[in-house]
């Protein structure tokens, strides 16, 4: 049994939340590169060179990529063999997020209730998605999700006799309708299968892969591209003006569900993808 300690759990939260919000990973920068060389519009590249000038300018100045800091989600995976000292796991988490959202000088965006909207001040609660696996290590990966991509996202349960074609149709709409909101280029996550809930969560997830990475499965890695090239072609382009570099990548995550269903699950996110992870 490995034992980790509340205090621990803070700083490296806290250290995730300021390193996602002052750096893009490098696979999204690097993306966005190769974005404004194939970018075929004059005001498109122009507007992915502005995006990377602010990404450096992140990075150098230690000062958040985007205005929207977000609410902050995490995905902890917790060892069966660990063991929390000194306090709760979610806590621990959320004392974290605190302390970076206060010292960093970041937005908070968070509000205690739906319908009263107060802000809780400190950008907390995190949503936080626990799960238990193998091992005695604690892996956290922690994403600042900004809500002009995440109110693009879509669910729509589609009956299980409904043809490829219709869900290639919705994803691709989605895209469209959303215009420039997300701020594109956007990476996309989808969520196949499960329930409801679970095909959100696997779109959320989704957005956490590498970008050139590929779907271990070749007939849901061929969707990936296929939908890649259908969304570049929507001529939406970056932010929104028109252009050819309208998504950076899409990644599907699928689960088994019901004979009688077939849930489907869009999750947009904008082009500062911005999530941080660590192992404990």
């Amino acid at each position: 049994m490995k034992t980790i300690k509340y205090t621990d759990i803070v700083n490296k939260t806290k250290e995730l939340a300021l390193e996602a919000n002052f750096n893009l990973p490098k696979d999204v920068y690097n993306a966005l590169l190769e974005a404004k060389e194939k970018e075929t519009s004059p005001l498109g590249k122009s507007v992915i060179e502005i995006v990377l000038k602010n990404a450096r300018v992140a990075k150098e100045e230690q000062l958040a990529i985007c205005q929207d800091t977000g609410v902050v989600v995490v995905f902890a995976e917790i060892g069966q063999d660990v063991r929390i000292e000194g306090g709760l796991l979610a806590d621990a988490i959320n004392e974290g997020v605190r302390q970076a959202y206060e010292e960093g000088y970041l937005r908070k965006s968070v509000i205690s209730d739906p319908v009263e909207r107060i802000n809780t001040a400190d950008n907390t609660p995190a949503v936080i998605h626990f799960s238990l696996v193998e091992g005695d290590q604690l892996h956290l990966t922690l994403a600042p999700k900004g809500f002009g991509s995440e109110n693009m996202s879509r669910l729509k349960m589609f009956k299980p006799t409904d043809d490829i074609e219709l869900i290639k149709n919705f994803i691709v709409d989605t895209v469209v309708e959303a215009g420039g909101n997300p701020c594109p280029p956007i990476i996309m996550g989808i969520g196949l299968g499960g329930t409801m809930e679970k095909a959100g969560l696997l779109a959320k997830k989704a957005l956490f892969r590498k970008i050139g990475s590929k779907h271990p499965k070749k007939h849901l890695a061929e969707l990936e591209e296929e939908l890649l090239i259908l969304i570049n072609k929507t001529g939406v382009g970056p932010q929104g003006f028109g252009g050819s570099q309208t998504a950076l990548a899409v990644f599907i995550e699928e689960f088994p569900t019901h004979i009688a269903g077939l849930p489907v699950a869009v999750n947009l996110n904008c082009h500062a993808a911005r999530h941080a992870e660590a192992i404990l």
